[in-house]
């Protein structure tokens, strides 16, 4: 049961993946069927019997997961244990606000079902890449990010000064926003700057915009290419930790046999 759930390199293993991915967007696509009123008036009994049947499998499937695995409570504290767990909460939740009065609050109930669709991430072969990638990045995107934050700081509080409140730039803070508006290359039109030399400073903001969008890029492709190399699949019997060295014969969190 364990290698079917959580391995996909088994026959058994990719179909349980591709028929659980299959019932995941039919139930995701059924609830934002079930917002349309046209649709809800019409359907409205097919579509509520079908919200059961996709929470009655995904109850079976959870508690399967906790069945096989060596350590279920830390599997349920896990993000994606959690989100299993959302997945299925709502619909029984419903069932404890019966009344007309709470119809909005099941509304809302309703709306928190589309993020079983997070479990899809799960089954994506190049998440934990991206993930590890993006971990990997962090430090450099928080110190470009805090160097953008100093641009637009600076080249808003030129515009205010050259600009002026005659021409909208009433204050640092709105022509801080304009300059994070023009350097992220939106340009919503709102603003925008009527001396020349608020102009030529407002092309040069334009120009650093298109380059300073390739920084982060750069860095997570450079981490990407990285943690591509070190990436396995497998998943511990015990914790469900996959992030294992592709020649590891033990679990480095728990140390069991993989």
């Amino acid at each position: 049961m364990f290698e079917i759930i959580f391995e996909a390199n088994t026959p058994a293993g990719k179909w349980f993946d591709i028929i659980l991915i299959i019932c995941i967007l039919l139930s995701v696509i059924a609830v934002m069927l079930g917002s349309v009123n046209s649709v809800g008036e019409k359907y409205g009994h097919s579509l509520y019997a079908a919200e059961w049947f996709f929470t009655i499998l995904f109850t079976i499937e959870y508690v399967m997961r906790l069945l096989c695995i060596g350590s279920p409570l830390k599997y349920a504290k896990s993000f994606f244990g959690v989100v299993d767990l959302l997945a299925i909460l709502p619909t029984y939740v419903s069932l404890l606000i019966p009344g007309s009065q709470y119809l909005i609050a099941i509304r809302i109930l309703r709306i928190l079902r589309v993020f079983r669709v997070l479990k899809l991430v799960q089954y994506m072969q190049e998440s934990q890449v991206i993930t590890q990638a993006l971990w990997a990045s962090r430090r450099k995107i928080s110190v470009f990010l805090f160097a953008v934050f100093t641009l637009v700081i600076v080249f808003g509080s030129m515009m205010y000064i050259i600009e002026g409140e005659e021409n909208g730039f009433t204050s640092i803070p709105k022509s801080t926003y304009w300059a994070i508006v023009t350097l992220t290359t939106v340009g919503y039109g709102d603003l925008s700057p009527k001396t020349n030399v608020g102009q030529i400073i407002a092309a040069v903001i334009m120009i650093l915009g298109y380059s300073i969008i390739a920084v982060p890029t750069g860095i997570v492709s450079a981490e990407i290419a990285f943690t591509r190399r070190r990436v396995t699949h497998m998943v511990c019997p015990e914790c469900s930790n996959e992030d294992h060295s592709p020649d590891a014969r033990y679990c480095k969190d728990c140390g069991t046999k993989l």
